[in-house]
């Protein structure tokens, strides 16, 4: 009798990285929106504990015991140039060696994060290298930080207590915008201007896409799918474009319309690119914790209907639609 074969789970497949399903769209709560919002300059540790390349292993040591942690960054300059851990020195003391420098044990084969990436950026990149800190360097590679898992959490309920606090003063809508208005078809439109490579500013437009919402009147989940869909759709633009390109929201009573245009380097093919785990970024972006290849999965699941279009050479076209129930953009809130 041949053996059964259990089949990998979804979770198995894609870890943290697994596209988001039906359910999970319409289920987005407010940690893992706030995962999205919050930078990780917002969240981490700023006051590090350090050492240099050319210290003792053995004053390492006591620097590990005296502040019972089990590793420090390594800075040259406030470079980080490497990290020593317990498990290197206890790799050092069994060969007799704790006189050594630092620098002859440490690692230099470094995973940091950057202080302005979305701490849904930190969550990725642990899960994928099972690591229980990261380093946080600024654009010049200095560092200014350390995140935790821990952090991350303490940071998220933080932001979950100001946001109760602050619930009553933020919470105005502009809901007669449509109701004042007569037309044959009445549109708001917001435009975003997103440049390649400006991973400081990612995430910017797509928060401010979700407040506009919520100042609209819409429900946290509609807020919350626009949210993660123009999410994505920003940091394509950013990763994937020569010079960028426009995001834009239209605001319609009944329909909410979300799209990007760019002009190139284009899409050889557009169903390749939509499946789970295919990403055509590079291994500079890789490194920096994006590019998974999620990024259109998770669109799909976040809106009624995707459309994708591109041409090689000219450029590419995205357009999310979501269609909005009627008590929700027009002020009669059940």
């Amino acid at each position: 009798m041949s053996p059964q074969i259990r089949q990998p789970t979804e979770q198995e497949k894609f870890g943290r990285h697994r596209p988001l399903t039906d359910r999970d769209a319409h289920e987005i709560n407010r940690i893992e929106e706030l995962s999205y919002d919050l930078k990780i300059r917002e969240v981490m540790t700023a006051n590090v504990i350090t050492t240099g390349p050319d210290i003792p292993l053995s004053s390492v040591l006591e620097l590990l015991r005296t502040n019972r942690i089990s590793g420090v960054p390594v800075v040259e300059g406030e470079i980080l140039v490497g990290i020593i851990s317990l498990e290197d020195v206890v790799r050092a003391l069994q060969k007799d060696e704790l006189a050594e420098s630092v620098k002859k044990y440490m690692t230099t084969n470094l995973v940091t994060v950057k202080s302005f990436d979305s701490v849904v950026e930190a969550i990725k990149t642990f899960s994928e290298k099972r690591l229980g800190r990261l380093p946080v360097v600024d654009e010049d590679q200095k560092l200014i930080g350390i995140i935790t898992k821990g952090d991350i959490t303490r940071g998220i309920l933080l932001a979950v207590q100001h946001d109760y606090k602050e619930e009553e003063v933020r919470r105005y809508r502009a809901s007669h915008l449509f109701e004042d208005i007569v037309s044959d078809r009445t549109t708001l439109v917001l435009r975003y201007t997103i440049k390649a490579n400006d991973f400081t500013h990612g995430g910017n437009a797509s928060g401010k896409i979700k407040r506009a919402l919520l100042r609209l009147g819409a429900d946290a989940q509609l807020a919350r799918r626009c949210g993660i869909a123009a999410y994505e759709a920003e940091m394509n633009l950013i990763i994937h474009t020569n010079n960028g390109g426009i995001l834009k929201l239209e605001v319609e009573p009944h329909k909410i319309t979300l799209s990007t245009s760019d002009d190139g380097p284009g899409i050889p093919d557009v169903e390749k690119v939509q499946e789970p785990g295919y990403s055509t970024a590079t291994d500079n972006v890789r490194e920096m914790g994006f590019g998974a290849g999620m990024g259109l999965v998770n669109i799909k699941r976040c809106v009624d209907k995707m459309e994708l279009e591109s041409t090689v050479g000219k450029g590419t076209k995205l357009t999310m639609r979501i269609a909005v129930p009627s008590e929700t953009l027009n002020g009669k809130r059940e």
